[in-house]
């Protein structure tokens, strides 16, 4: 499967969007740690399609301007990880959940630690927003893009009180 790669500079630094021939598969951080996702792109690409449209409404959510995105997503990944990014790809604008509400919700509640695992290697940031999971306690916890990112992402969504889903 080939891999098409276009940069995008953002406010919370330059984005690597990641597609194939059909769908989104990667928004990876300007400092992404070694590893952490295994996509490799082979070809810069900044006219395909799929691209353009995301490095669009990426932007319009930076505005403000975008609350849902749309976009055909393939997520590349074991199927428990399969399982976790979907679940984040249904946190609504501005809201937050615990790590536990998305084991819950896959039906694996004992499964918080790889719930956090699963999240900490999301290929698709801020589409799958994993920055909207933050610890039980209501504390922000680990992210790839960095904390300074992920409260820039929660205040842009105006969820500055990270308010957990009752």
């Amino acid at each position: 499967m080939t891999f098409y790669a276009k940069l995008m500079p953002s406010p919370v630094g330059v984005l690597t969007l990641i597609a194939n021939d059909t769908a989104l598969v990667g928004v990876l951080w300007e400092n992404e740690l070694v590893g952490r996702v295994t996509l490799m792109p082979q070809q810069q690409k900044d006219d395909h399609p799929i691209l353009v449209n995301a490095e669009r409404q990426l932007g319009e959510y930076f505005v403000g301007e975008r609350q849902c995105f749309e976009l055909p997503l393939t997520f590349i990944g074991t199927p428990f990880q399969q399982s976790v990014w979907a679940e984040l790809v249904k946190i609504p604008f501005g809201e937050t959940r615990s790590y536990r509400d998305i084991a819950e919700q896959i039906g694996n509640p004992k499964a918080v630690r790889a719930v956090g695992a699963a999240n900490g290697k999301n290929p698709i940031s801020i589409i799958a927003p994993c920055h909207r999971v933050i610890g039980s306690n209501g504390k922000l916890t680990g992210f790839a893009g960095g904390l300074d990112n992920k409260s820039r992402l929660l205040t842009l969504e105006q969820a500055t009180s990270f308010t957990l889903k009752a």
